[in-house]
């Protein structure tokens, strides 16, 4: 057989057909056969049944099969040779006609039985069976064996001529066209019987023509029970008619389908399945339509899967949500709404959160309390978001909604109260009728304490909350729980904070003699709201008043720590009324031992012996200004300890920075410190401050310095209003430091509330004492503290004169008290002894101490000064009685 032959699907073949006469045989035919073969049309196709024939449609068995027909004469030659027969032998009507089939086709070794079978046939026998046979040389030059043998199968029938004379008809088929035939349908029976997946064949007209056992055994019956249905035998309407539609496409235009998403449900099931169906259209052998394929693969479980992991993705990019949106704000309120803010709607249709009344007011005995533990103690209702519109959070657990902001409880035996005493989820069953679908009661448990409860629910027309959905939902209450209770935490560190800070501070409108004091504190960081600046205002004897201010290097609880030590060391000493010079050098000893257990004197041994263990000791280093105002002679004397320069604004100037020496730092020891005294006139402005104020990372200190001076050009006549605009002009919300502002203005004391006199040193000088001092009280319209004053004043004039030296300086100062002072060039101080009652003396002190409001001594640069202090009579407060102090004393 020649390669034409192979495998390939020819043009039309007609099992009717009769060979034609060769025109070499100079016969004609005259068969019906051939008749009928005239009137057929030229596409090859009958036009419709002629004497009771049909003709066979383009399709049919005979595409696939090479069919071929030639007839054998009387003579036993051919006679007759179809072109289909040249096709498959390889072989012209020309070359073949008149020659022996025999001699030409069979092999050598085979030709005896081959004429012996030719002879049976045209004795009147049939004949079917297999032969061999082998192409004829093409040439006389070839050689038969060149040419390939093959196998066909041959079906000889005998006839009769017009002349009545014995001869064949042949009707051949090849061998190999059979057999691939037989294996291409073995195949295709065994993909489309055995396949898994369900196979249905549609014809033209759209209806099932043929299914497989894997689609009769979803939709119930036998294969043969599908033939002739449609695909609104199988699905819903509206997706039989896409399929419909997707159907008459693919057969129309022969554009593939693939991955066809269907929705339905199998007989006698509810389950909703789902398919993916491929849709492609098949051809004959000649290349016609004759109908639709399809494939459909139950997808169902990968539906879920996807389902699955779609949630999946949804509930990781909610707690992805979540850990960036809640928490941001270190306040309870806000932390709820937060998480509101997440799963409303995302997750759920409506929710509320509830928290402890006692947690929200900071009652840390409440949280272990047993209302708390059964879950009947009050909540509050602290947010609440809904989806849908106008309609509020539906309690379930309770028996009326609660608004935000209420304080309730929940029923003891109710899913919430539940919930809330065992720390476990509980679903809550829908009321019918009721909007709310399905409701999660979750309890806010963080670090094994229960802070609260949220409730998440889906209206109708949601899904049901499911064991995925309770997992997510007790995620996402645990991790608002944790951000709410370290809400509570900061705000329980925050109230201590500020409770330390105000203990370190001192109040907010200081009193002063001769001084109009306003101030400011700010810490640069929100979250301790403590640091290592402060400012004192300390009033001392005469009328006399210390401003402090400070810097301990360092931020946080450590500095503000640091800086309470020594803020009280400055008050301790300020009270031995030390020079401000003594001061700071006492201070820096102190802060040289704050590091160290021992002290200074273990730190000085520590740092001596063994260097390495000094380094490792803390090390707290500060600044400081020390500054005494005398409101009588309008002096004030300036320390400093590496702190920014005092800035002066006196009346009709502009701002002037104090050139005050700066010594170094507190805590590093080795280094005296300087003093400056400076004349402040009446209406002057000083101001202390630190460095937070006029430094940070975007403005150097040299423009900070400037821009604070520039401020304080034209200061307001109020001193709050100063400060006010100090801090709003200036870069105070960097957040770097903290800082502090001490503001005062002179206000001396007048000449006429002072009086002083020098008293010369004898004994008379008493008597004088008492009469200048009831003048000078009847000056001040204070003629209720005659008595006691006079007697007072003996009492210090007559120690000045046993015990002191060199003349008596006597002084009378009023202001919100009255002061007076007894100065001699002594330098013993008075000490208070208690006496016997057979004693004679040493009841002065005790007396003084007695009448007065306060009494004590102080050195002077010449000696020392001994005082007492009266209270103004007010009408309210009654004056003490001397004789009844007298006689107390024995």
């Amino acid at each position: 057989m020649t390669g034409a032959g192979r495998g390939e699907l020819e043009g039309t073949v007609r099992v009717s057909e009769i060979p034609a006469k060769a025109q070499v045989s100079g016969g004609r035919p005259d068969t019906a056969s051939t008749r009928d073969a005239d009137r057929t049309p030229h596409d090859g196709r009958r036009s419709g049944a002629v004497d009771g024939w049909q003709s066979s449609p383009p399709g049919s068995i005979y595409d696939y099969i090479k069919v071929a027909s030639f007839s054998i004469g009387p003579d036993g030659l051919i006679d007759q040779w179809s072109k289909r027969a040249a096709r498959v032998f390889g072989v012209t009507p020309e070359e073949a006609v008149g020659k022996d089939p025999i001699e030409a086709f069979v092999p050598a070794d085979l030709r005896e039985r081959g004429y012996r079978k030719m002879a049976e046939i045209l004795d009147g026998r049939e004949w079917t069976g297999t032969v061999p046979f082998r192409m004829p040389p093409a040439n006389d030059a070839e050689v038969s064996g060149d040419r390939p043998a093959g196998r066909a199968e041959v079906y000889v029938m005998p006839t009769t001529t017009e002349a009545g004379e014995r001869a064949a008809v042949c009707i051949v088929v090849d061998v190999r066209t059979l057999r691939r035939i037989e294996t291409d349908l073995a195949a295709s029976q065994a993909i489309f019987g055995q396949s898994p997946f369900g196979f249905l064949l549609f014809d033209t007209d759209l209806t099932v023509r043929r299914t497989n056992r894997t689609f009769a055994a979803v939709f119930g019956g036998q294969t043969d029970d599908h033939r002739g249905r449609t695909v609104h035998d199988y699905l819903p309407r509206h997706e039989a008619d896409r399929v419909q539609g997707a159907l008459r496409r693919v057969l129309e235009s022969g554009d593939a389908v693939t991955d066809m998403q269907l929705v339905g449900t199998a007989p006698d099931s509810s389950e909703r399945r789902h398919w993916s169906v491929n849709l492609y259209r098949v051809h004959s052998g000649s290349g016609r339509p004759i109908g639709v394929a399809g494939l459909a693969t139950d997808v169902t479980r990968r539906h879920a899967a996807a389902r699955e992991a779609a949630h999946a993705r949804r509930n990781l990019a909610l707690l992805n949500e979540a850990g960036a949106r809640i928490g941001n704000s270190l306040d309870l309120e806000t932390t709820s709404r937060e998480l509101l803010d997440v799963v409303v709607p995302g997750f759920c249709d409506l929710a509320s959160v509830d928290l402890y009344q006692g947690l929200l007011a900071g009652d840390e005995a409440a949280l272990s309390s047993h209302s708390l533990a059964d879950g009947s103690a009050e909540l509050r209702r602290v947010a609440a978001a809904s989806a849908v519109a106008d309609v509020p959070f539906l309690d379930l657990g309770g028996e009326e909604p609660v608004s935000v902001g209420a304080v309730h409880r929940f029923p003891f035996n109710s899913p919430c109260a539940d919930a809330l005493r065992t720390a476990r989820p509980q679903l809550l069953p829908a009321e019918p009728g009721n909007l709310v679908r399905s409701t999660l009661a979750v309890p806010m448990v963080a670090h094994d304490t229960v802070v609260g409860l949220v409730q998440f629910s889906r209206t109708k027309g949601s899904e049901p909350f499911n064991e995925r959905d309770r997992a997510l939902a007790v995620e996402l209450a645990a991790r608002a729980a944790v951000c709410i209770d370290n809400a509570r935490l900061y705000r329980r560190e925050h109230e201590r904070a500020l409770i330390l800070q105000r203990s370190l501070l001192p109040p907010d409108n200081p009193e002063a003699s001769g001084l109009d004091i306003a101030c400011r504190y700010l810490p640069g960081n929100a979250a301790t709201e403590v640091g290592g600046d402060w400012f004192d205002v300390i009033e001392l004897p005469g009328h006399r008043t210390a401003l402090v201010i400070g810097d301990v290097m360092g931020r946080g609880l450590r500095a503000a720590v640091a800086m309470g030590e020594l803020r009280t060391a400055v008050r301790t000493l300020a009270l031995l009324d030390l020079e401000p010079a003594e001061v700071l050098s006492a201070l820096d000893e102190i802060a040289r031992g704050l590091g160290t257990p021992g002290g200074v004197q273990q730190a000085t041994r520590s740092a001596r012996s063994k260097p390495s263990d000094a380094d490792l000791s803390e090390v707290y280093l500060a600044t400081c200004v020390y500054a005494v105002y005398d409101a009588v002679t309008r002096r004030c004397t300036f320390a400093n300890a590496g702190h920014l320069p005092p800035v002066l604004v006196e009346p009709g100037e502009g701002a002037l920075m104090l050139d005050v020496p700066p010594g170094m730092p507190l805590g590093v020891g080795g280094e005296p410190f300087e003093e400056v005294e400076v004349e402040l006139p009446d209406g002057s402005l000083l101001a202390l401050y630190t460095d937070g104020l006029v430094e940070s990372r975007d403005h150097p200190l040299d423009e900070g310095l400037s821009a604070f001076r520039a401020v304080l050009d034209d200061p307001a006549p109020a001193l709050e209003d100063v400060c006010d605009h100090v801090l709003t002009t200036l870069d105070t919300h960097h957040g770097e430091d903290d800082i502090a502002l001490l503001m005062a203005r002179i206000q001396g004391l007048p000449s006429e509330n002072v009086g002083d006199w020098t008293l010369p040193r004898e004994p008379k000088s008493v008597g004088l004492a008492r009469e200048l001092a009831r003048a000078q009280l009847t000056a001040f319209d204070l003629e209720p503290l005659v008595d006691t004053t006079e007697l007072l004043v003996s009492e210090l004039v007559t120690n000045a004169l046993r015990y002191g030296e060199g003349e008596i300086r006597l002084r009378l100062l009023l202001d919100r008290t009255l002061v007076c002072e007894v100065w001699d060039a002594g330098l013993v101080q008075p000490r208070r002894r208690r006496a016997r009652d057979t004693d004679e003396g040493g009841r002065g002190l005790q007396l003084v101490g007695l009448l007065s409001a306060a009494w004590g001594s102080r050195r002077t640069p010449r000696g020392k000064t001994v005082w007492f202090e009266l209270a103004l009579p007010d009408g309210d407060t009654g004056i003490a009685d001397p004789t009844e102090a007298l006689l107390s004393l024995f």
